[in-house]
């Protein structure tokens, strides 16, 4: 990696001041060092991309892929010798299956007009998760009560998995996004665990097919004729479980916090619900966190980029979430404006890998928002910003409790 910027790397994840703030390198890595060497948990080195205009082009160029992270010469994210989801058997599979037949078969069920139609079983949701909380009184855990139950509701209510199991998806989950807090041997096992259960399920369903998502993947088939393979079915099911539930309760936590954090921004959305919609957006683009470790895509050539040249087999690590806070990008980068548009902001990613569930995760988090304002015009942190904690050891870093009163 003789062309990328830095005498010595950098470790990364680069570690916050605070759980609702950047890291401070974020700038002058910007300004000055564009594309970074870097060492990963794994003790691997990558090249970090922090720029808006870097990130963008890396995540849509066809010389830097996700397939190409199976390479033996790619980096390793998880420390040790534990497998991360980046090589993992569910991300192989996937890879498998040809990525734009897959993402075809898959995201015809995933527009914005069959999302929408979900909102108001998400809205009663959303009233009855409160109602709940209320009843329990307060102060009250935001992420207990309404972050994770409500999208491992939806996720489970569009594959037909039981809500029932959602301890054990928080458990995969974590298995799945490690990269300090598991050893190879727990994630081979939370690997294993998950496949079977995901394959019985599946099992179960041919032989009494519904209406879910499962169902329907079963019976479809590619352009030529051809259905998903047996492992492609469980790989996407573990795929959209695990998407499904993990980023969006993060999302919603995030997002209440940073709303909280700062009355008048609260006091706005109050004022005009129209403002629900971009502040929906400015969130996804002004957390830190949400977006968590980035993408990572290998260079399959060498390749120049606007802050620099990326070498033929580099692992490159794109931060959504740095390139968010562009000041070359966005007026006044490090203020939140919930009246903010347009805003393309990169927090779904870029180009043919963008998250293909993002009309699932923006009507989740807006009618979340619209339920909170209507039923807790009042709400407030329990406790000061800085108090807040954050989940360590994953991809993503969540918080881990968001405590509110009203």
């Amino acid at each position: 990696m003789t062309d990328v910027q830095g005498v010595e790397p950098v470790s990364y994840p680069i570690v916050a001041p605070a759980p609702l703030e950047p890291p401070r390198e974020w700038a002058e890595l910007r300004q000055k060092c564009p594309v970074a060497r870097v060492t990963l948990p794994s003790g691997d080195e990558a090249a970090l991309l922090t720029r808006y205009e870097d990130v963008k082009l890396a995540l849509s160029d066809p010389r830097l892929s996700r397939e190409g992270l199976a390479s033996p010469d790619a980096a390793r994210v998880a420390a040790g010798d534990s497998e991360g989801i980046f090589s993992s058997p569910m991300a192989r599979t996937l890879n498998a299956e040809g990525h734009e037949r897959w993402r075809r078969m898959v995201g015809k069920w995933f527009t914005a007009r069959r999302v929408t139609a979900l909102r108001p079983k998400m809205e009663e949701m959303a009233d009855r998760l409160i109602d709940t909380m209320l009843d329990h009184g307060r102060p009250a855990d935001l992420v207990a009560r309404l972050a994770f139950p409500l999208p491992v509701y939806v996720i489970c209510a569009m594959l037909g998995v039981p809500e029932s199991d959602q301890d054990k998806f928080k458990n995969w989950s974590d298995n799945f996004l490690t990269t300090t807090r598991y050893t190879r041997a727990e994630t081979e096992a939370a690997h294993q665990e998950f496949s079977a259960y995901m394959a019985s399920l599946i099992a179960a369903r041919r032989a009494a097919p519904g209406e879910d998502l499962l169902s329907l993947l079963m019976d479809g088939a590619d352009a030529e004729g051809r259905p998903m393979s047996e492992a492609g079915l469980v790989a996407t099911g573990q795929a959209l479980l695990l998407a499904g539930h993990e980023t969006t309760a993060g999302f919603i936590a995030m997002m209440t916090a940073h709303l909280l954090a700062d009355r008048q921004r609260w006091e706005r959305l109050l004022a005009d619900r129209t403002l629900i919609r971009p502040a929906v957006e400015e969130v996804l683009r002004f957390d830190p966190n949400g977006s968590g470790f980035g993408m990572l895509r290998y260079v399959h050539e060498d390749t120049e980029l606007p802050g620099g040249v990326v070498s033929r087999g580099t692992t490159v690590v794109c931060s959504m979430a740095a390139a968010n806070r562009d000041e070359s990008a966005w007026g006044s980068a490090d203020h939140m404006d919930v009246s903010r548009s347009p805003n393309p902001h990169l927090a779904f990613g870029a180009g043919p890998h963008s998250c293909l569930g993002q009309p699932l995760a923006r009507t989740e988090l807006q009618t979340v928002l619209a339920v909170l304002l209507r039923r807790l015009p009042t709400l407030a942190l329990a406790v000061g910003p800085d108090e807040l904690r954050r989940h360590e050891g994953l991809l993503t870093t969540p918080l881990r409790e968001l405590p509110v009163t009203w």
